[in-house]
């Protein structure tokens, strides 16, 4: 995706401070979730004396939610690091599907936006069809 056509056409749709105004917002994003990724961390790290079953129960439950916002936090901050990345290979703001333009707009509402407004619904479609010929309730 890095044929001159779509280099001036980048060059048109975003600017440097437009790129550099989202670099910062996805880095500061990322400092804030490594941040709040220790202290979660450290939570589950702590030794907890379980007096009956139902406390062992709750704190099993707690380490499990504990578990999957650290997951969780994973997935974001592999997606912020692919989003500064297309920042510095000049492929940011641009749909993965069409090659559109993905909107100043939405890309301030989620940074790490890859798809265009058009192409997200149809994938959001597809699976919602899916979901439905499944019977998977989410």
């Amino acid at each position: 995706m890095s044929t001159k056509k779509e280099t001036t056409k980048l060059e048109h749709y975003l600017d440097d401070s437009q790129l550099e105004y989202f670099r910062t917002i996805l880095q500061k994003w990322r400092s804030d979730i490594i941040k709040n990724n220790n202290k979660h961390t450290s939570m589950l790290e702590e030794h907890v004396n379980e007096s009956d079953d139902i406390d062992t129960a709750y704190n099993i439950a707690s380490k499990m939610t504990e578990l999957q916002l650290e997951n969780n936090a994973r997935q974001l901050l592999h997606q912020i690091d692919e989003a500064i990345e297309r920042i510095d290979n000049g492929t940011y703001g641009y749909c993965e599907e069409t090659g559109d333009p993905i909107g100043y707009k939405r890309l301030q509402a989620m940074p790490i936006a890859t798809l265009c407004i058009e192409a997200q619904s149809r994938l959001e479609k597809r699976i919602g069809r899916i979901q439905r010929e499944n019977n998977i309730a989410y």
